[in-house]
């Protein structure tokens, strides 16, 4: 005599499916004007020894830094400080001509402002002018951003409801948000070089600062 079992499996529970949802990104961007000015500038000295050379450079760099402060820049730091042999070559041989030193500093300062104080950097001992750029204010970026956030989320809004609108679903609540990025892009920087003779001329160096543009985007995930 045989046994026969049968064991009837209970039907599998039905798995939960997952939430449908849309993901958009929107965009924003807010202009605002320039208002200060960004420089770079510093001293370059060429002598036959490095004692010359450096003290020559920290005379004319004291000289400076005490004329930016003065002037109660922004920011001052020292951004460089270098001294290097140079050498010429003859014949295939190198030989030891001398040395070249440098001191930079950056600072920041009101626009209208900065093209007479480059004359008056230049007349205290300057010899280089390596870039300027131009800024926003702080306090005028941080509005800025924010401003292009509420723009980035209102274009996201736009697309979600026009994709949805278009495929006849019905939108519910946002489950996700990313802040990508609320940071102001670079300014291009204005690099050239300035003469030492350029003191000499009656007219001021002419500054003239622009606009900056501050981006945001904003994902959503949204679920329909």
């Amino acid at each position: 005599m045989s046994l026969i079992s049968l064991t009837l499996a209970a039907p599998a529970m039905a798995q939960e499916q997952p939430p449908r949802t849309l993901t958009v990104t929107g965009r924003g961007v807010e202009s605002i004007p320039t208002t200060l000015t960004k420089v770079q500038l510093g001293v370059e000295v060429q002598g036959k020894t490095a004692a010359e050379v450096q003290e020559e450079v920290a005379r004319r760099s004291s000289a400076v830094v005490e004329l930016l402060k003065s002037r109660n820049v922004e920011k001052l730091e020292t951004t460089g400080i270098t001294l290097n042999p140079v050498y010429s070559y003859e014949g295939n041989v190198q030989r030891l001509t001398g040395y070249a030193g440098t001191n930079t500093v950056s600072f920041r300062l009101d626009t209208p402002s900065a093209g007479s104080l480059l004359d008056e950097a230049v007349k205290a001992g300057a010899t280089r002018i390596d870039g300027i750029s131009f800024v926003a204010a702080d306090s005028a970026i941080a509005v800025a951003q924010k401003q292009a956030l509420r723009e980035a989320v209102e274009e996201a809004n736009q697309q979600a409801d026009a994709v949805l609108s278009a495929l006849n679903f019905t939108r519910r609540e946002v489950i996700g948000i990313r802040i990508n990025d609320a940071a102001p892009p670079q300014i291009p920087i204005i690099n050239y070089a300035v003469m030492a003779e350029r003191a000499d001329k009656a007219a001021s160096t002419p500054v003239i600062g622009g606009e900056q543009q501050v981006e945001a985007s904003v994902t959503l995930q949204i679920r329909y």
